[in-house]
């Protein structure tokens, strides 16, 4: 086997299948649970919605960490798409959940939205480490 490299093909699928699941997520799985943890509802999001500032932020959000996600699976040398899941999995729950979730709770927010956004953050990135595990490239 050769040196591992980063594969910025599946890096770029990572970003649009991220914010398709985001989309998801955040929509019809538990749309209507986040806003009312955050205080929103469809007629506040409809009159004001996300600028274009918004969307190039989260674009930019979804970009680094997966970068830095085949950065690291190279140094581990990730070579499967299960290797990849429980790694991502595992940051996923370890440095964002958590976090999330004690934030939370010192903002006297509800318990229901750390599971929403970390549960988010820990799929996204279980997908993205199969993805980026799965789909790696060896220098020539």
């Amino acid at each position: 086997m050769g040196t591992l490299k980063i594969n910025h093909f599946a890096v770029w699928v990572g970003v649009v299948l991220l914010s398709l699941l985001g989309f998801i997520w955040y929509g019809p799985l538990f749309g209507h649970a986040w806003m009312g943890y955050v205080g929103l509802d469809q007629a506040a999001m409809e009159a004001k919605p996300p600028g274009a500032s918004t969307w190039i932020s989260n674009t930019i959000a979804t970009i680094i960490p997966l970068y830095t996600l085949a950065w690291i699976f190279i140094r581990l040398r990730v070579e499967n798409a299960f290797q990849g899941a429980m790694v991502g999995l595992l940051m996923g729950f370890s440095f964002v959940f958590l976090s999330d979730m004690t934030g939370n709770m010192f903002a006297q927010h509800p318990y229901g939205l750390s599971w929403i956004t970390g549960g988010y953050s820990m799929t996204a990135l279980a997908v993205a480490g199969m993805i980026l595990g799965g789909w790696r490239k060896y220098a020539g």
